[in-house]
């Protein structure tokens, strides 16, 4: 059976975010930790307990961020599928009809992450987490 990728983080673009989290915070009770600019003024989001690294503690439960909407493309929620090898990850994603956005980035402490369209033009991304994320994901 072909080994399939999980969904491990969601991501909500927002027109303020400030006003976003605030929202989430008061109507579901969920926790966010402003990273400031030095990481694009991303939102982290905590939907779960978390433990101290701030992974959910319940297998199959998922956090995720908010990140500024920058205009340009029309602003839909979007998933981050976890991947063995962002490159092989990409070059199928390529050979399967979609596209993918720009060049990988490193997410300090998280893995290689980079967004792509698929054939319908849903926007997600794709992570090749660290060697430290993928040992903690299997215990």
């Amino acid at each position: 059976m072909k080994k399939m990728n999980p969904v491990v983080h969601f991501e909500m673009p927002a027109n303020d975010i400030k006003r976003m989290s605030d929202f989430y915070t008061n109507a579901f009770g969920w926790k966010t930790q402003a990273l400031g600019e030095d990481m694009m003024n991303y939102v982290l989001v905590s939907t779960t307990e978390t433990d101290k690294e701030g992974s959910p503690e319940t297998l199959g439960k998922i956090n995720g961020g908010f990140f500024p909407n920058e205009g340009g493309e029309p602003a839909h929620p979007s998933v981050v599928i976890s991947v063995e090898n962002i490159k092989d990850s990409m070059k199928k994603i390529t050979e399967a009809g979609g596209k993918v956005i720009g060049e990988p980035m490193e997410i300090p402490g998280f893995g290689m992450y980079v967004s792509f369209t698929d054939t319908e033009g849903n926007r997600s991304s794709i992570m090749e987490p660290t060697k430290e994320m993928k040992e903690k994901t299997q215990e």
